[in-house]
């Protein structure tokens, strides 16, 4: 059995500014100091955040030496072109950026994102050299009808197949959508069920599916993330809301710790 390192993401989504953002990041890094000191560096799980590209160059400056990665909420299928407010992959290059969520259900929802523009875009990163953070997950009604099987397997076997097979660098995200922005998450044993579905459906493709990373990301919070991370196959979270707020991040991030081998 590999171990996995944990992984702590956050989705700030549209909600930054430079003064907060400093106060953030600030916040996070002087406890992630503290808890540093206490636990040893190997003990601490990866931390990504992912602000909204006008702060790039800012939380870039302020996350220096920090050990924390910035990475970005979505990116464009096209290298270039007359393609108005898109961010294309070399763009992330120049900042450093190595990780990109892709098919967040708010980009499903409100930009009509189907599962043919994200598997382009997942082929897009991987053959860049980035870490697609592939979100997957169905809605409430999807549930109540019984099909979350079949979205979860539909979405997954999708977003994978422009990637070569036996491939290695890959995070899945599972965010039910009727868990996200509404008070509601999976129980543990629900979200272990998706994720350990998920787990197989990797290895139908590559051989290092144990290896492979998926994180929770249905409302993940201070209070229930240590039942979470406990599951064995939930490698993390997708957080949305409690990545704004240092002190809750950070106590993401210690239950993290606490599960870590």
């Amino acid at each position: 059995m590999t171990s996995r390192r944990k992984l702590i993401a956050g989705n700030w989504k549209m909600n930054a500014s430079l003064a907060g953002n400093e106060d953030l990041l600030r916040g996070l890094i002087a406890g992630l100091n503290a808890l540093k000191a206490e636990v040893g560096q190997e003990a601490l799980p990866e931390i990504l955040v992912c602000p909204p590209a006008p702060y790039w160059s800012q939380v870039g400056a302020l996350l220096e030496s920090s050990g924390i990665v910035q990475g970005a909420q979505d990116v464009s299928e096209h290298p270039k072109g007359a393609y108005t407010s898109e961010l294309s992959v070399s763009m992330l290059q120049d900042f450093k950026l190595e990780h990109v969520i892709l098919g967040h259900s708010e980009c499903r929802r409100d930009q009509f994102q189907t599962d043919n523009l994200i598997t382009r875009k997942v082929a897009t990163v991987f053959q860049a050299g980035l870490i697609p953070v592939v979100c997957v997950g169905e809605t409430q009604q999807e549930r109540e009808q019984g099909q979350t099987q079949a979205v979860i397997k539909r979405q997954v076997l999708s977003a994978l197949s422009l990637l070569p097979m036996d491939f290695d660098r890959v995070v899945m995200a599972y965010e039910p959508v009727w868990a996200i922005g509404t008070g509601l998450t999976a129980t543990p044993p629900m979200a272990q069920e998706v994720h350990s579905l998920i787990r197989g459906l990797l290895a139908s493709r590559t051989h290092h599916a144990h290896a492979l990373r998926i994180l929770y990301g249905g409302s993940m919070n201070a209070s229930n993330a240590q039942t979470l991370l406990a599951q064995p196959d939930i490698d993390g979270g997708l957080i949305g809301s409690a990545a704004l707020s240092s002190s809750d991040f950070l106590s993401i991030i210690s239950a993290a710790v606490a599960r870590n081998p």
